[in-house]
């Protein structure tokens, strides 16, 4: 089974064909999401937060993106893994941040990585695209900007924003980038990016128009029952029967009901 290619991305918004992009960080979630068929797998500086418990995505480092890429390259056969390049890996200078990427591919054996920010990062994306090395690109709400945005904010809502959105977005695609993250701009905005442009976009709290949706697969399957953005639609309340089968796990060791004679090696084995 060969992997979904950056060329068959790019298609997909051609041919009409939504992208479906979800996050992961090990191996028993990558090869779940790869057997259900998923697009795309972003490996987020998210775990900051999602697994490292975290307020933001800033303390993530290069070598931990590395290990989860690592990790979910490993459970995956069919999917397009795309890492996160995590905050101050690629903003001080052009040489570090192409290394930085290269490492991605080369240690992590990611197929291609992902930048927040506009048109400042076009020179990054071209040099990064003439290298070999696939580019997504993100604009709208970056949480590595968590500081300067003041916080979680929906991005673009005045003229002003609005219009240096739409030129980040064409700027990233004349600089090579494959794909473009859209994060938390209004609907119609999100549209027309995503009518102005001919790579494909992937929505995040962006409406129904983006090319494709993302989401973390967490907050998908209801595990953190104290984040609730309007964003997230959950398939499935799982905090609560993990908590449920815990609860009975610990009663039964108790009760003495765990394991039976059936669960327990006896001297014939």
């Amino acid at each position: 089974m060969t992997r979904i290619t950056v060329d068959r991305i790019k298609n997909k918004k051609q041919a009409g064909e939504k992208i479906a992009m979800l996050t992961a960080y090990d191996a028993t979630f990558g090869r779940l999401l790869d057997n259900a068929g998923i697009d795309i797998i972003l490996v987020g500086d998210s775990v900051g937060m999602v697994i490292q418990g975290n307020d933001t995505t800033i303390p993530v480092t290069l070598d931990e993106i590395i290990y989860h890429t690592k990790a979910v390259i490993r459970g995956t056969q069919h999917a397009h893994v795309v890492s996160d390049m995590p905050f101050m890996s690629y903003q001080a200078n052009l040489d570090d941040a192409v290394a930085n990427a290269g490492k991605l591919l080369k240690e992590g054996h990611a197929q291609s990585v992902k930048l927040e920010g506009g048109i400042q990062l076009t020179p990054l994306i071209t040099r990064l695209t003439q290298s070999g090395i696939p580019v997504m690109g993100h604009i709208g709400l970056t949480p590595q900007s968590f500081h300067q945005l003041s916080g979680f904010r929906v991005q673009g809502r005045n003229k002003k924003q609005a219009k240096q959105l739409i030129e980040d977005a064409k700027a990233i695609e004349q600089a090579g980038a494959y794909a473009l993250v859209l994060e938390s701009i209004p609907h119609h905005l999100a549209q027309e990016i995503t009518q102005a442009i001919s790579i494909p976009t992937i929505g995040i709290g962006a409406g129904v128009h983006c090319d494709g949706q993302v989401l973390v697969i967490y907050d998908l399957l209801g595990m953190d029952d104290t984040f609730t953005p309007k964003f997230v639609r959950r398939y499935e309340a799982l905090s609560q029967k993990i908590q449920t089968a815990v609860s009975t796990y610990i009663t039964d060791v108790r009760q003495e009901t765990f394991p039976s004679l059936d669960e327990s090696f006896d001297s014939n084995h």
